[in-house]
């Protein structure tokens, strides 16, 4: 009876040892699996992240996404400070002419710049982003056929005068992609380009952003400053302040001795601020620092 109970006590022992290690082994064999596991779910994490980012472009600084109106921003925060990254940018347009600057008009403000292009031009997404307006408001109102796109950088882009659009809302583009075509449509006395620089619905001069003469920026990256976005004119010249970096926009038949008098910032200072020197010759509507 002893030797019994001796031997059912041994396998059930070696019963038990076995399915120990048996778990082990399934645990050991169920590991790789739960990393891979890990691992899709990360990358699925990750497609979900980007695809919502795609779908409402700078969805932290925006409270809502609506095709209806192409500026309402009365639920938006403006922070103190805000870094506009200007990288992966393409030019609207291969022109180079500007025929109206960025500031106040007889009788309203123009918020952006007009670029002369030629019916049929090519417009292009200045950076990624998505549509969010293609509407056309009338015949000899406003902007025309218009393209309104808002991108990850926290920007609005606007592409007013239009002849024809070539994008829907809530379509997604790429900086380059095709959007539009040149044109004379709204409120314009000639084929060009409208285009505006928006952040959160405040107008950002876009020669601060762009070179239309160069192709180039003018800068990787744009510091917006509540309350320190602004505009005004000084002795008959436009100067553009971003927090504590003003910008002066040359006029014809600027000197850097007359452009220091009216900025009150030294010949020397302007030199350094710029890369020039006192021989470099100023190009109207080229963008300098002031401090």
């Amino acid at each position: 009876m002893i030797l019994k109970c001796i031997k059912v006590v041994l396998v059930a022992a070696f019963a038990l040892v076995n399915l120990n290690v048996s778990a082990q082994d399934l645990l050991a064999r169920q590991a790789p699996i739960d990393k891979k596991l890990k691992a899709v779910d990360s990358v699925a994490l990750i497609r979900q992240i980007h695809k919502e980012m795609g779908a409402y472009p700078a969805y932290s600084l925006y409270p809502e996404w609506s095709n209806a109106y192409a500026h309402n921003y009365k639920n938006v925060t403006l922070p103190d400070s805000f870094k506009i990254d200007l990288s992966g940018y393409c030019m609207p347009t291969s022109n180079t002419k500007i025929t109206s600057k960025f500031g106040p008009r007889r009788r309203r403000m123009h918020n952006g710049i007009d670029v002369k292009v030629y019916i049929g031009d090519t417009i292009r997404a200045a950076f990624n982003g998505k549509v969010r307006v293609v509407k056309n408001q009338g015949r000899r109102t406003g902007y025309g056929k218009y393209v309104i796109i808002r991108h990850d950088n926290g920007l609005e882009t606007v592409y007013g005068h239009l002849s024809k659009q070539l994008v829907s809302e809530d379509q997604y583009v790429e900086a380059g992609e095709v959007i539009g075509l040149g044109g004379n449509t709204g409120r314009s006395t000639g084929s060009h380009l409208h285009f505006e620089t928006r952040f959160l619905g405040q107008a950002i001069n876009p020669a601060l952003l762009f070179d239309f003469e160069k192709q180039d920026i003018v800068a990787d990256s744009y510091l917006f400053k509540k309350g320190n976005n602004r505009y005004r004119r000084t002795n008959s010249s436009a100067i553009a302040s971003n927090g504590d970096i003003q910008y002066y926009k040359v006029r014809k038949g600027d000197s850097l001795s007359r452009i220091s008098k009216k900025t009150g910032v030294s010949i020397d200072r302007l030199c350094k601020l710029n890369g020039i020197t006192r021989r470099t010759t100023l190009r109207p509507n080229q963008v300098l620092k002031c401090s």
